[in-house]
């Protein structure tokens, strides 16, 4: 009777070893190929916000500089690339100009290089020219550094404002050279690039913004911050503001003499090649309008080979708003 027993119990030490030999079986494991290259590279959503963000940065950047200038001028973001540093650094042109901007306190730092060929023009309206430079790559000097200082400032209070950045404020640097960009980032490390294109006084030229990648972390951390708490499953594309919308809506503008009387029959004499005589004195300013409100006095003048108005004096608005 007890043989079945003991036969029970020597079967159990063999059925335990087989167990512990079906646990201790290694796990197959799962080896996947990995580029290297793709490391730190933008998400769709991250470029696509990103591209919204300095698309509106360049609208502000436009509108301050037309300010500044006090000349017309357009500007667009062209490209959002990413490249490793030292491919960037080789494709600069020698005599860029470059300028690092430190985020206050934070060990974070991007980079404005602008080509000469709009820093010329720049400086030209500055110091009261028309904005057209002499052909040929030079060397600026340092009263032109100082003076392309102010725009580089301009440029950072304007880059705050579109980033709605914390109360940290960008610094604009003195001008480096472009063998010393390697201080601000490892070599091999990528970078990500906005490449504008701006047009100026009869002049065409681009700039671009460099960020290292501890600075592109903050700006997609301040966009997601911005973001309103998604409540549905639809997904949320920054839009541009109403404000901004109302800037880009076209008006009509014109200057000319308004409230002029003439004679009905000076009007049924006229041929072509006659001339009207308006009986105004020339010395009296004209009058820029925009959808037929006064807005400006303006008296006409020539910019290049274009006719153009110059702006004397601002109309107060008194019919403005009673609609």
């Amino acid at each position: 009777m007890s043989l079945p027993n003991q036969e029970r119990v020597a079967a159990a030490p063999r059925s335990a070893a087989k167990a512990g030999t079906v646990k201790a079986k290694p796990a197959p494991r799962s080896v996947h190929p990995c580029d290297f290259r793709s490391a730190g590279r933008l998400s769709n959503e991250n470029a696509r916000a990103l591209t919204a963000l300095h698309e509106s940065f360049a609208r502000r950047v436009a509108s301050a500089l037309d300010a500044y200038l006090g000349t017309g001028l357009a500007i667009k973001l062209r490209t959002l690339d990413q490249l490793p540093l030292k491919d960037h650094i080789a494709g600069l042109a020698p005599l860029s100009y470059i300028v690092p901007f430190t985020l206050g306190a934070m060990q974070s730092t991007m980079i404005l290089e602008c080509d000469l060929d709009l820093v010329f023009p720049i400086i030209e309206l500055l110091l009261g020219g028309t904005g057209t430079s002499m052909p040929g790559a030079r060397e600026i000097s340092e009263i032109e550094e100082e003076i392309m200082q102010d725009v580089a400032s301009l440029i950072a209070r304007q880059a705050e404002s579109a980033w709605r950045m914390p109360p940290m404020s960008l610094v604009a640097n003195r001008r480096i050279k472009s063998a010393l960009l390697q201080q601000y980032c490892p070599p091999n490390d990528k970078v990500t690039i906005a490449k504008f294109e701006m047009e100026i006084g009869g002049a065409t030229g681009t700039f671009q913004l460099v960020f290292p990648t501890s600075f592109i972390a903050i700006l997609i951390k301040q966009i997601k911050e911005d973001e309103p708490q998604k409540k549905t499953g639809l997904r949320y594309f920054p839009t541009a503001n109403i404000r901004e919308r109302i800037l880009d809506c076209d008006v009509m503008v014109a200057a000319g003499v308004p409230r002029m009387k003439v004679a009905v029959r000076d009007l049924i004499a006229l041929q072509p090649g006659c001339v009207l005589k308006l009986r105004a004195p020339v010395r009296n300013p004209g009058m820029l309008t925009a959808e037929g409100m006064e807005i400006f006095e303006a008296i006409p003048v020539r910019n290049g080979a274009l006719k153009a108005a110059q702006l004397v004096r601002r109309i107060q608005p008194t019919g403005w708003g009673k609609e």
